[in-house]
Order: structure tokens, then C-alpha cells, then sequence
């Protein structure tokens, strides 16, 4: 069983990583999350679990300094589904298509370094073909638990 890395949050906002034992900054914080570590933020205090709020205080920073993820119109379209009777169905819907997107970027990578020789235009469509039957899953399953049942092919409901 692969145990989580901890990293304390001391009050003066320091973070502590326990495996390395020294101070890192929310930069070293976001290169865990890109190289795919499982680590949890925990105050040393309270040892409340603080992952999500210094995950949300990474995406302010990448928003604000780079290249933004979100429009103003997403922002937007996100807050308001706080409070709101579909808030846990969209959070689902929002974590498969995150999830298909990211199986998809790696099997694309894969296919693409495999059919490099062979036939790439093949794959792609395949892929793609692939890709869209899983979004209509997705699609289909977010309405029906949002109560409003499963769009057919043409885009009428059932």
C-alpha cells in the first residue's frame, strides 16, 4: 500500500515535507501534482486536512500568472452551481469528463508513438470514434441523474 506524503502547514503559511524532511514552497507543491504524488496538506495545529485549499490557492496562482484555464464565463457557469440541487451531479459529471480527458490524452500519446510507421489517420479516428461514445456516457449519466433523462443521438431527450 503506497502511503501519502504529508506536508504540514505550520501558521507563519510554511509548508514542511515530512518525506524529504525541509521547507518547500507551493511551487515544489505543484510539481508533486504534475508528477503525480499523492500527498496530503495537514495543519500542524489541528492537523486538519488542508489539500484542497492549497490545491485552490495553486490554481489562483497559475490563473494569475500564466496562460488562464478558466474564462471569466466558466467562472462564472462554476460558481453558480454551488448551492444549487445539481451542485454533486455536475461534480461528478466534471470528474469523469476530467478523467476521460486525461485516459484519452495518454492513450492518444501511446497510439501516436505505436502507428508513428503505420497508418495514423486510422487511429486517430478510431480514437476519436472512442472518444465520443464515452462523452455521450458521460452526457447520458449527467442527466439522468440531474432528473431530466438521456439525450438520443439527434439530441432530443428520452
Amino acid at each position: 500500500m503506497v502511503r501519502k506524503r504529508i506536508i504540514k502547514k505550520y501558521p507563519n503559511r510554511r509548508l514542511y515535507d515530512t518525506e524529504v524532511s525541509r521547507y518547500i514552497t507551493i511551487e515544489d507543491v505543484r510539481r508533486l501534482v504534475v508528477d503525480g504524488v499523492d500527498f496530503c496538506v495537514k495543519d500542524v495545529k489541528t492537523d486538519e486536512d488542508l489539500t484542497r485549499s492549497i490545491l485552490l490557492q495553486i490554481i489562483a496562482e497559475q490563473e494569475h500568472d500564466g496562460e488562464p484555464l478558466f474564462s471569466t464565463r466558466t467562472l462564472t457557469q462554476l460558481i453558480r452551481f454551488y448551492g444549487n440541487a445539481y451542485q454533486a451531479a455536475f461534480a461528478d459529471y466534471l470528474q469523469q469528463s476530467l478523467e476521460i480527458f486525461s485516459a484519452q490524452q495518454q492513450e492518444f500519446q501511446q497510439r501516436l508513438q505505436k502507428t508513428a510507421a503505420s497508418n495514423p489517420l486510422a487511429a486517430m479516428t478510431e480514437l476519436t470514434q472512442r472518444n465520443l461514445d464515452l462523452w455521450r456516457q458521460v452526457q447520458d449519466n449527467f442527466f439522468k441523474s440531474a432528473g431530466l433523462g438521456a439525450q438520443r443521438k439527434d439530441g432530443t431527450q428520452d
